[in-house]
Order: structure tokens, then C-alpha cells, then sequence
């Protein structure tokens, strides 16, 4: 007797009697063959032959389903098992054979439905373009697509890759041209997607993805001179466009502040890179315009240094490059630094943030208030810029698992590219969600006070005489006129 090789039905006897053994008046049903040395069906085969089988009954049942569809409403899985449970409380004879076949016919309508629908998510999701039809997708496809993959519109892209391109900052190699380069680079800092994922997504290796991420890293950071430059010696339009700072900030040409970007550093440096809030971090000072443009950056500093301090080391260190303050210019800082010349802070002692000015605290009591209030409404630009630039790129939120230089020039990059998307599009979403509106203000630390060395020196009291002079000023029309305040 020839036994089928690829499947044995185990609860079937070869009627011979001898499989069968007598012990305790229990029969006891052995194999015809050993089991090492079956072959059954493989688990895939098995399950595909099952599932086009209850395909096949779903099929079969579509008259059902359509009993089950009431006032236009959509088959689903719940509808099946609501009617199932209607069929358990009816009593069943072993006549009403029909009943039990109906139950069976719908719970292979459900299994059906449900491994159908799983194919076909499964489908779609393999169906994303990877490698060149996601570039193709990404430039010739939906405008939003692109600015959520590469976190600004096409044309500032393609202008973006066209100064690297026109420059020889980057170049097109055999597989990977310059706009897959960018998008490769925009793809890990604008989403902060590991190595692997970008491996995926453009179908390259890993150390194509690095070689590249580092060369634009680089290409963008030698960009920094041009797209970071010094501030227009002019009026700002922010400050001449209302009555409420102008003219008594007319000289005003930017706002200084520092940033704190969460840092990986080794065990041995972390103590110095804990910030006051226990977190590793690197203290990055940044001057920007009143257009929320970059002005000046300066990474790399650890997170327990205070803000006067950096400050005070970038200007006392030539080869930093800090512009050069015109003279009768200066720029607005917080409460954390020091009132001196070229750098006008807010009276201390004197409530300063916008939240303490509202409700019934809302107008102010005196000239320093009022002072206060204004300089904290016009300083809010580089809250704004902060808002804007950690939120196109969350890379800036998170400490990457990159080396602590890379950390460092990750930031000017991301500064850089911000300020070209504010040249080439006025329009864009990001800026314009802030603008109008005031964010959050991260005042320093009760203990962050500024450098008291340089509270008697000959710039704080011209830096004073300045101040005072514009709060009379602003006090006076303010009594008088009752300006908007």
C-alpha cells in the first residue's frame, strides 16, 4: 500500500489491526510510519489553502452580508458577531443542521474580511516609492509631500541645490545626484531618522547615507558666512511699523539669547554639560534680526555655562567673528546679562514676562514696567526663531548619536537653512504660524544673574543713561497720548 508522501491523515486507521493496541480496554492508535518521517504540508501552504477557502465561503455569503447591510450601512466584522451572538442564544437541534452551517458560513465571512483587508494594507504600504521613485515622487509629486519630507517648498529646494551645484560645494556622483544628497541630509535632521531608515527609504548603504549626510553637512556649514550675515544698520520694518516701540527702539538692531539643544557626550564630560534642569545639553548664544533671521551662532558651549558668560567669551575673543555693534546700536537681552553698552537689558526687580501682564495686572503701574513690557514684546523674535527652527527640525530636539563636533555643526546648518527659507519664501508655513503672536519666553534661571563685575564699568552707565532715557520718553506718551502700550 503506497502512503501519500506529502500528506498522512493521522486519525486514520489502515483497518489491519495492527496499529491498534489493547491496554486497559483502551485503544491506542499508533502511526504506520515514524514521525521523523512525515512530511506535512507547510504551515504557508496550509494557511493559503485555508484562507482561500474562507474567501471562497465569503464569496458565497454575499447575500448574507447584504441581509446584514441595514439603512446603507457598511459590512463590518462588529455586524457578524453581533448576529453570531443572536445565533448562540437560539436553541439548536441536530435537525436544524442549515443554522450551524449559516454560523460557520459567517465566521469565515469575518476571517475573509479581515485577512483581505490585512493583504491589502500590507499592499499599500509596500507599494511606497523607495530609492529613485521617491525622489520622483518627492520633486514631481503633491507640493505638501514635499515640504513635510524636506521641510520647505520645491522651488526654495531647487534654488538650495542649485548655489551648492553652481558652487562646487557638492557634486553629482554615478548613483546619487546633489538633489538626492539634500534630501537624503533634510530627510535625517528634519524628521531625526537613524541611518537604517534613510538606508530604506533611498535604497542606498549605510555608508552611502553617511558619506553623504557629512558631505552636505559640510557644503551647508561653509554656507554660514554668506546666509549669516551682520544686521541692516536701518530701522527694522518690525519696530518702525508700531507705535509701541518706535521710536524709542529705533537703534535697535537685534535680540541675543541662549538656546539649549540637548547633547551626547561621554561619561566623562557630562557633569560639565548638565544644565540647571539636570539635563545634558550644549548652550548654543544666538543674535537674530526682528525678521527671525540668524544673525550669529555660537555652538558647542556646555550646558552649565551661564549666558553672560558665553557672551562675555565670545566678545572678548577676536577670532569669533562676532559682528561688529555700530556705534550708538545695540541689541536687546534678557534679564540673564548684563546692561552695558551695545546691549540694553530689562530693569531687575521689576516683573518683566508677557504672562505677568495679564488679567487685571494688565496695565502697567510705572515707567520701568512699562519699559519692561516692551522690551520683553520686541525680544520675543528670538523666542519666535527658536519656536521655528526646533520645530522644522526636531533633530534639534532629541541628542543624536553623532559625534560632538557633528552635534555642533548640525546646529549651524539648521540655522543656515532657516535663514534661506526665510529669503526665498515669505509665505512659509512654519514662520508664519509664529508670527503675529508671541511663544513662550525662557527667561533664565532666579540664580542666572548677570556678571556684577561689570555692573560699575563706564559701558553700564552709558548703557543705563540709554535706557532711562528712552523709558522717560515712552513713559511720557504713554500718560499723555495713551498710545496703544
Amino acid at each position: 500500500m503506497s502512503v501519500d508522501p506529502t500528506f498522512i491523515d493521522e486519525d486514520a486507521s489502515s483497518g489491519s489491526g495492527e496499529d491498534v493496541n489493547l491496554l486497559d480496554g483502551h485503544s491506542k492508535r499508533q502511526s504506520t510510519t515514524p514521525r521523523s518521517g512525515r512530511r506535512k504540508r507547510s504551515r504557508k501552504a496550509a494557511g493559503d489553502a485555508i484562507v482561500d477557502a474562507m474567501l471562497e465561503i465569503a464569496a458565497a455569503s454575499k447575500m448574507r452580508a447584504a441581509a446584514i447591510m441595514k439603512n446603507e450601512e457598511q459590512f463590518s466584522i462588529s455586524k457578524c458577531i453581533k448576529l453570531l451572538d443572536d445565533m448562540q442564544d437560539t436553541s439548536t437541534s441536530m435537525e436544524d443542521f442549515d443554522l450551524e452551517l449559516d454560523r460557520m458560513e459567517l465566521v469565515a465571512a469575518v476571517a475573509g474580511y479581515h485577512y483581505y483587508n490585512s493583504l491589502t494594507r500590507q499592499r499599500c504600504r509596500s507599494m511606497s516609492p523607495v530609492g529613485p521613485g521617491f525622489m520622483t515622487k518627492l520633486l514631481n509629486g503633491d507640493d505638501n509631500l514635499c515640504r513635510e519630507m524636506l521641510r520647505m517648498d520645491k522651488h526654495v529646494f531647487h534654488k538650495l541645490c542649485g548655489t551648492l551645484r553652481q558652487r562646487a560645494m557638492l557634486r553629482d556622483t554615478a548613483g546619487v545626484m546633489i538633489e538626492e544628497q539634500l534630501a537624503i541630509f533634510l530627510n535625517i535632521v528634519g524628521h531625526n531618522e537613524r541611518n537604517r531608515v534613510i538606508q530604506e527609504r533611498f535604497q542606498h548603504s549605510g555608508e552611502t547615507i553617511s558619506r553623504h549626510f557629512n558631505n552636505v553637512l559640510k557644503a551647508i556649514k561653509s554656507l554660514s558666512r554668506e546666509l549669516l550675515q551682520s544686521p541692516p544698520l536701518a530701522t527694522s520694518p518690525q519696530i518702525l511699523g508700531s507705535n509701541r516701540f518706535y521710536p524709542y527702539f529705533k537703534d535697535c538692531i537685534g535680540v541675543i539669547d541662549g538656546m539649549h539643544i540637548p547633547a551626547h557626550v561621554p561619561a566623562k564630560d557630562q557633569s560639565r554639560f548638565r544644565n540647571k534642569k539636570g539635563i545634558l545639553s550644549q548652550n548654543v548664544l544666538a543674535a537674530c534680526t526682528f525678521d527671525l533671521q540668524f544673525i550669529f551662532i555660537y555652538p558647542g558651549w556646555e550646558g552649565s555655562a551661564e549666558d553672560s558668560r558665553v557672551l562675555r567669551a565670545v566678545l572678548d575673543d577676536p577670532d569669533q567673528n562676532f559682528p561688529q555693534i555700530p556705534e550708538g546700536k545695540y541689541y536687546l537681552v534678557d534679564p540673564g546679562y548684563s546692561n552695558r553698552d551695545g546691549f540694553i537689558a530689562p530693569f531687575q526687580g521689576v516683573r518683566y514676562d508677557l504672562h505677568e501682564y495679564r488679567g487685571v495686572n494688565q496695565l502697567p503701574r510705572n515707567a520701568k514696567e512699562l519699559f519692561n513690557h516692551r522690551h520683553s514684546s520686541l525680544r520675543n523674535a528670538i523666542q519666535k526663531s527658536f519656536n521655528v527652527l526646533k520645530m522644522r527640525f526636531p533633530i534639534l530636539k532629541l541628542a543624536p548619536q553623532y559625534a560632538f563636533h557633528t552635534q555642533r555643526d548640525i546646529v549651524i546648518a539648521a540655522c543656515v537653512i532657516h535663514n534661506h527659507i526665510r529669503r526665498e519664501e515669505r509665505n512659509d508655513l512654519l514662520f508664519n504660524s509664529v508670527e503675529g503672536g508671541t511663544v513662550d519666553d525662557g527667561l533664565p534661571d532666579l540664580d542666572d544673574q548677570p556678571d556684577m563685575l561689570l555692573a560699575a564699568s563706564i559701558q553700564e552707565q552709558i548703557a543705563s543713561s540709554l535706557r532711562d532715557s528712552i523709558t522717560a520718553a515712552m513713559w511720557n506718551d504713554f500718560v499723555h497720548k495713551w498710545d496703544e502700550w
